[in-house]
Order: C-alpha cells, then structure tokens, then sequence
C-alpha cells in the first residue's frame, strides 16, 4: 500500500443539513477513493478518505468548499495509516 494515502478531517462551518455527505460520497466514488463520511454531535462532518495521493488531495480540495449550500470555515487534517478501506460510505452519525 505504498501508493496510498489515509486521511482523517473535520470540516466546521454550516456543514450539516446541506448535503455535505451525500455530496461527498458522490464526489469520493467518482474518484475512486475509499472511506466513510459522518455528521458529528458538534455540528462538523468527520469524514476519512484512503487512496491514491492525487485523488485524495483533490477530495481535501473539495472539502474546502463542499457542496453549493455549504458555508466551510475550517478544515482539518491528520494523516493516518492506510487501512485497506474499500468502497465510501456515510455512516450514522457519531455520538461523542
């Protein structure tokens, strides 16, 4: 797994309610990248993606502005281990 790349965000601003995981799920799937995305209670969306570097630096891009309702303030990033995630999921949404 050398080719690939794991990253973790928390994207704040008006995110939740605007389609902002849905819109990521579609945006990750056309570019073949892996992970799950997540509404948390504190109003941000978690959202992993895993695969090749260029295709995942274009889904950071993306979530620097997110669908067209959205209003992004902040986004953060970790780098992570690659864990061999398949498939991009939403996920229900975190409860802590």
């Amino acid at each position: 797994m050398a080719d690939i790349v794991h990253r973790r965000v928390v994207v704040a601003g008006a995110v939740q309610g605007v389609f902002f995981r849905d819109s990521c799920r579609q945006e990750a799937v056309a570019r073949g990248v892996a992970g799950w995305v997540r509404n948390r209670l504190d109003g941000t969306v978690e959202a992993v993606f895993e695969g090749a570097p260029e295709r995942v630096a274009e889904m950071l891009a993306w979530t620097r502005h997110g669908p067209s309702a959205a209003s992004v303030d902040e986004v953060s990033v970790e780098d992570g281990r690659p864990e061999g995630l398949t498939g991009f999921e939403v996920r229900p949404s975190a409860r802590s």
